[in-house]
């Protein structure tokens, strides 16, 4: 039977489950008190938090929440970055912040809500552009088309046009 401080944990990491968009799990074994807190302080700017969790409780809580694809995960000395608003701004301040102090910090994966990534998931996600780029390459390629239907459609309208306007200056010519 859990202490009443275990259960508390396992209900916070239980809300942080239920809260992130996205959970990158890192290895954080030899990284310095003023590293994490660094990195802590880039996430939080950004929407995000960076926890050092006990594997067990973490496993309980994604238990309760029937998240059990991440459950094998957690093996090792495991910390979170959480990310609560667009998931490639967390994975790509994340990976950037990382690669830029030069921190020993190796990833072990990620999650978002039941599904597992791998390292490689996480850069790639790192890798894509912001979600407002994104509708905007989709907008984009949407409206292109209907420019060139309407441009299309019109051509015809605008070669009788032409006819007309020329045959109305002839007719002014004549007289």
């Amino acid at each position: 039977m859990p202490t009443e401080k275990k259960a508390q944990s396992i209900d916070r990491l239980e809300q942080e489950l239920d809260k992130a968009n996205i959970g990158i799990l890192t290895d954080y074994r030899g990284l310095k008190t003023p590293e994490i807190n660094s990195l802590r302080r880039k996430l939080q700017d950004i929407n995000g938090d960076y926890k050092v969790v006990k594997n067990t409780l973490v496993r309980k809580a994604a238990e309760k929440r029937n998240q059990t694809a991440i459950t094998g995960s957690f093996e090792g000395p495991t910390a979170i970055a959480f990310g609560y608003g667009d998931i490639s701004q967390l994975a790509k301040t994340f990976s950037d912040h990382v690669r830029t102090s030069k921190m020993n910090l190796s990833v072990k994966g990620g999650f978002m809500s039941n599904t597992l990534l791998t390292p490689a998931d996480v850069t790639a996600i790192a890798a894509l552009p912001p979600k407002e780029v994104l509708i905007g390459k989709v907008v984009g390629s949407i409206k292109s088309p209907l420019y060139m239907l309407a441009g299309v459609l019109s051509g015809p309208i605008r070669g009788l046009q032409n006819v007309l306007t020329a045959r109305i200056k002839q007719m002014e010519a004549n007289n």
